[in-house]
């Protein structure tokens, strides 16, 4: 049974995240373009508790920025390349920033935070390639990588995991997903059952932000696009952690039948009545369980 302080927050986040179906996708994508021309792209620590003093941050160019996260009182052994959610269309979050860095803290690694061109602007087209080099090159270090996300990162995460693979560049090590976005296609018939509990999503703004992503219907299925949907053999060993008040959580658990399919070696934690990335969610007692999960996974 969730607790008090996640119900508390499935209450919450919606209403603080303005959280509301689409009226038209011309509005919508009207309105997410309008944001994006007031975005500040600095790497947002408000709520890292002593970034500037426990962290080195600096910035790459991979053809977009990529911040580098560097521990100032440790020397890292390994990598954390964090991919972040958003719908693809939201840039990265302060609680993404806390999350990874947390983890990293965890691990003994350094933070790398790819900030990928955002959708409806931008489609995968104009990251992913980058995205699969840069992965292969940190991997190549000294300790590896583990590559994570949440939500559309957590999907994307996995798609360059697979274009890694089948490009024969250097793998990850480990791949950590939460909640990932994984069927852009909006194949599994529950997902539209799962709306009418969902307090967060909704099927249309998930329609319409999988569009802007593909940029083609065309492409929507492309593994790219739909990891769930490509091979799913030769991959790194892997974690997804999601629950089932959540509008990907059907996307989540054709990508566990289709795993065991293919025999990758994929654990998947499904938690009962939780919500969207519930793993993040602040002081939230199942964000301590799944966080303590995903370390054990680590070492």
């Amino acid at each position: 049974m969730p607790s008090r302080r996640h119900d508390l927050l499935a209450t919450l986040v919606p209403k603080i995240r303005r959280s509301r179906e689409l009226d038209s996708e011309p509005a919508e994508r009207a309105r997410v373009e309008a944001w994006h021309r007031t975005l500040d792209r600095a790497l947002p620590t408000r709520v890292t508790p002593g970034f500037a003093k426990r962290w080195d941050a600096t910035v790459t160019d991979i053809g977009f920025p990529c911040h580098v996260l560097t521990p100032r009182t440790r020397r890292p052994v390994r990598t954390l390349y964090y991919v972040h959610g958003g719908a693809f269309m939201a840039p990265i979050d302060a609680f993404h920033v806390r999350y990874a860095t947390r983890l990293a803290d965890a691990i003994g690694a350094r933070v790398v935070m790819p900030d990928y061109p955002l959708a409806p602007e931008h489609t995968w087209r104009d990251s992913h390639d980058a995205l699969v080099d840069d992965v292969a090159r940190w991997a190549g270090r000294e300790g590896g990588v583990v590559l994570a996300g949440d939500s559309a990162g957590g999907g994307l995460a996995l798609a360059v995991a697979q274009s890694v693979r089948d490009r024969g560049l250097t793998p990850a090590s480990h791949l950590v997903m939460h909640a990932p976005w994984v069927d852009l296609t909006t194949s599994t018939p529950e997902t539209h059952d799962v709306d009418a509990i969902d307090p967060w999503l909704f099927i249309g703004k998930l329609q319409a932000y999988a569009g802007w992503w593909a940029g083609t219907s065309q492409d929507l299925g492309r593994p790219e696009v739909s990891p769930a949907l490509g091979e799913l053999a030769g991959l790194p060993r892997a974690l997804v952690l999601y629950g089932t008040r959540d509008l990907l959580f059907p996307g989540c658990r054709l990508l566990r039948q289709r795993a065991g399919e293919a025999g990758w070696d994929l654990t998947a934690i499904e938690e009962p009545d939780l919500i969207h990335v519930y793993g993040l969610l602040p002081f939230a007692p199942e964000a301590r369980r799944a966080f303590a999960q995903v370390v054990e996974f680590l070492r």
